[in-house]
């Protein structure tokens, strides 16, 4: 019986189109996810879209459409990345689901049932663009530091609170006894330090009549759950809780991928309710960083977003999947450029990569050399690619990648086989490349999914020919 791993990336807000920070996000998640189905796990790969809220509502509102129709076309939006970015999710769950909402419920109910809801009277300032609650120390002139165009509101109403006060110390004990539980160390520290400078209850619903656009409370029509209450469900739901108790008891519980703005909300506010359900804590969280262009915040006023299909569309999947990871630090704020992006690409891909298996390939083919290969990968770099993943850091997985790369091209410029014309000693030059670059290929699958096969099918061919060039130079 196959050992069951989970992984789930956030749901990103629809209020705005995919952008270059999600397709990170996600395609890092995809990198992992593939990487266990290689080792022969089952894997439940978890993503989809956040549809609730009083952003939404707006946005809706801006576009002359209805709430729903506004959830569906932006949905759709997201969904499609699925083959544009060629992503192996297995499940795609949106917060306007049916069943989602069910389970929020129900959720909802058994930490009413534990004592941590109750109702009260509350004067709060409030950043719509986070959908978080602010105090002074957390602004800037008055402003949200994340979404500096947009005012601060004042809430002014009577809503349902979460004790979150009461989770404290046993946030603290989970923390303490789950040493590797957030990824990286420093993001860990960040939040330890957080809770243990006290936690305060926070408001989980709104008036129905100021903001209509949520999942019904239980047993009050005139409230609707604050939107990352309802969303932070969908790490369960997604696995058919509450009903489906078996699938649920085998995947959770499991790893979250998510943004370093999503700190407190993946790893103590979500943490504290789950406690309050009494069900299992997540197994880890890996904290990413922001992607900043040119070292500037992405942003629709500066013009200066990216997006991720754009950029497929001009460069190849590949090569953005590879920048990705490659490039961008996987736990903290990496640049993009298209200087950089270019340099990488042809440093890497077109110079690296590329020309390796079009020289090898090129000169098998010239030589009409028949090659031996083992389809068993070696195991040695297997292992560093393992331990790379063991730390979900791909980045590191593919500089160990690379370097093999880098080495077969040394052995190929110092032996120089073009100049031999013994086949015999031709063949014991190319023989082990090509069975490098077969290994490297093999383990580029859960990268760089599509020049993977390409390579693969390449080299189990009976003959083996030059093929395609893989990544054209950039100009």
């Amino acid at each position: 019986m196959s050992q069951k791993f989970y992984i789930t990336t956030t749901l990103p807000y629809i209020n705005s189109e995919p952008h270059l920070g999600f397709a990170l996000e996600i395609i890092k998640a995809d990198a992992i996810a593939r990487w266990r189905q290689l080792l022969g796990e089952e894997v439940f790969f978890n993503t989809g879209t956040d549809e609730h809220g009083l952003k939404i509502y707006r946005k809706a509102e801006e576009n002359n459409l209805t709430t729903q129709a506004y959830c569906d076309q932006m949905s759709a939006k997201f969904k499609n990345l699925q083959t544009a970015l060629n992503l192996s999710w297995t499940n795609f769950i949106r917060t306007t689901d049916k069943h989602h909402e069910q389970a929020a419920q129900e959720f909802w109910q058994r930490c009413a049932a534990n004592g941590d809801i109750y109702k009260k009277n509350y004067q709060v300032k409030y950043c719509v663009g986070c959908e978080l609650e602010k105090t002074e120390s957390d602004l800037v002139d008055g402003h949200c530091p994340l979404h500096l165009n947009q005012e601060i509101e004042l809430i002014n109403e009577e809503n349902y609170f979460f004790r979150f006060s009461k989770y404290q110390q046993p946030l603290l004990n989970f923390y303490k006894a789950k040493p590797d539980f957030v990824a990286p160390d420093h993001r860990f520290n960040e939040i330890k330090k957080f809770v243990e400078r006290g936690l305060e209850d926070f408001s989980i619903s709104r008036l129905k009549t100021k903001m209509p656009w949520g999942v019904a409370v239980p047993n009050d029509s005139e409230q609707v759950m604050y939107v990352w209450f309802d969303a932070l469900t969908n790490y369960i739901s997604c696995l058919g809780w509450p009903e489906d108790e078996t699938k649920f008891k085998d995947f959770w519980p499991g790893v979250q991928i998510c943004g370093k703005d999503n700190l407190r909300q993946q790893t103590a506010m979500w943490q504290a309710m789950l406690m309050s359900a009494n069900l299992p804590n997540s197994k880890q969280v890996i904290i990413n960083g922001f992607i900043t262009v040119d070292g500037q915040k992405m942003s629709k006023s500066l013009g200066n977003t990216i997006e991720p299909l754009a950029l497929v569309e001009k460069y190849g999947l590949d090569a953005v999947r590879y920048y990705l990871l490659a490039e961008i630090n996987p736990f903290d704020d990496g640049d993009f450029t298209y200087e950089k992006f270019a340099a990488k690409y042809n440093a890497d891909l077109a110079n690296g990569l590329g020309n390796l298996v079009a020289r090898v390939t090129n000169l098998i083919e010239k030589n009409n050399l028949t090659i031996n290969l083992n389809q068993e990968i070696n195991q040695a770099l297997f292992k560093k690619i393992e331990l790379a993943m063991k730390q979900h850091n791909p980045q590191l997985a593919l500089t160990e990648l690379w370097q093999v790369i880098k080495q077969a091209d040394e052995t190929i410029s110092l032996a120089k086989p073009w100049k031999m014309t013994d086949t015999i000693e031709i063949k014991k030059v190319l023989e082990p490349l090509a069975q490098n670059i077969l290994d490297i290929a093999k383990l580029l699958t859960p990268f760089l999914p599509n020049v993977a096969e390409k390579i693969i099918l390449q080299l189990n061919q009976k003959q083996i020919t030059k093929g395609e060039v893989l990544f054209p130079r950039l100009k």
